[in-house]
């Protein structure tokens, strides 16, 4: 038997490794070694019907390498699987969270420009000889009052408000003060109000402290309710109870909430005070703080219902000098929400006695450093809550 090495022709048999190729199969037919040529290249053939290149002229096939890996390895997961319909779905609510926003922006800034076509204006300007123009601004503030029966309105708060490169200040003029109204001879100051409204109000007032008036104001007391009640009521610190069926006011001592209808009453009372219409003075001053602060909360900016209440029942409260615009507007609206404490300075006129006759030495210091814009150097002598100095 021959040796399972090799042939008894001399030739090595190696036809256990092959599969028999040595046994004279032509190499060509054989399924495991055969190279199948690349798609969309047939190759060219010869005059025997067989392929005119030998197996060493074939072009070689190439496998192209998977993304990220080697030839043939698996695509990674990201290759296998579509993006996540998560992904989709978190742009498309940022999409509408961000138009949201944009429409609450708008919210808020409209409302505002609606609200002041709905202003009133009043020509409060006077004739004559006024003071020449001063640094900072000067508000007038007025509470009117319209009554039936009575010839004309009349007002129980008479406030200036100066903003300028020092603290703003606040300071109260008591309604029973004694002056020489032009055409009118001498009178309690609110009287000026009665006889010729703002325009002869705002005369008056320059006359007696020199402090030129740039911007009115003049709140309604209904529309002073209507803008409590639109904040959700306000803080009120009473240093004793009050009861005056007058004001429709009864309440205890000490810090409490009150309605528009209290805080109107709190703010008119002065019957039951010990320092009459000096303490008047005072309680308005701290309602037309509180009221400021709760304006400009956050929660009147976040909240869309109180936001339109506030805004509307201000609008709807106030009357404006014509020569006042949106922007001076804005200022004073502010500028009210600093006059309390540490932010601001809140006075009475200077006043000599009970009976409200002004201080004239302290008086007009402090209507001086008012005129130029000194209100840094206010010291405690002249700016006192109810005036007097000792």
């Amino acid at each position: 038997m021959a040796d399972r090495r090799g042939r008894g022709d001399g030739s090595d048999d190696y036809d256990w490794l092959y599969g028999q190729q040595g046994a004279g199969r032509p190499a060509e037919d054989d399924d495991s070694t055969r190279v199948i040529p690349a798609h969309g290249r047939p190759a060219a053939q010869g005059p025997s019907g067989r392929s005119g290149r030998s197996r060493e002229d074939a072009p070689p096939t190439h496998i192209a390498p998977a993304p990220g890996g080697r030839p043939g390895s698996p695509p990674p997961p990201s290759a296998r699987r579509p993006a996540r319909a998560g992904s989709s779905r978190a742009r498309f609510r940022f999409r509408w969270l961000l138009w949201l926003v944009l429409a609450y922006v708008v919210f808020l800034v409209a409302v505002p420009v609606y609200a002041w076509t709905t202003v009133s204006k009043v020509d409060a300007d006077p004739s004559g000889d006024r003071p020449e123009e001063q640094p900072g601004t000067t508000y007038l503030v007025v509470g009117s009052d319209a009554r039936a029966g009575l010839s004309g309105r009349r007002t129980d708060t008479i406030m200036l408000l100066h903003t300028g490169d020092g603290p703003n200040l606040l300071m109260s003029i008591p309604r029973d003060s004694i002056v020489e109204i032009p055409g009118r001879g001498t009178n309690k100051i609110n009287a000026a109000f009665a006889f010729g409204g703002p325009r002869l109000l705002t005369r008056t007032i320059e006359n007696e402290t020199g402090i030129r008036i740039d911007d009115y104001v003049e709140i309604g007391f209904r529309g002073f309710v209507d803008l409590v009640d639109a904040v959700g009521g306000i803080e009120i610190c009473p240093e004793t109870a009050m009861n005056d069926p007058l004001a429709e006011l009864e309440i205890p001592k000490g810090c409490q909430e009150a309605d528009g209808e209290t805080a109107l009453g709190y703010a008119r009372s002065r019957k039951t005070q010990s320092l009459g219409d000096i303490d008047r003075a005072r309680h308005q001053r701290e309602v037309v703080s509180a009221i400021g602060s709760e304006v400009v909360s956050w929660k009147t900016v976040v909240n869309p219902f109180r936001y339109w209440n506030v805004v509307t029942a201000g609008a709807e409260s106030v009357r404006v000098s014509e020569g006042t615009g949106p922007v001076a507007a804005a200022k004073f609206a502010v500028a009210m929400t600093r006059v309390d404490g540490e932010s601001g300075l809140t006075c009475g006129v200077p006043i000599a006695d009970l009976a409200v006759n002004w201080d004239r030495e302290r008086a007009d210091r402090l209507f001086k450093l008012i005129a130029e814009d000194r209100t840094a150097d206010v010291g405690k002598d002249l700016c006192r809550p109810t005036g007097i100095a000792n």
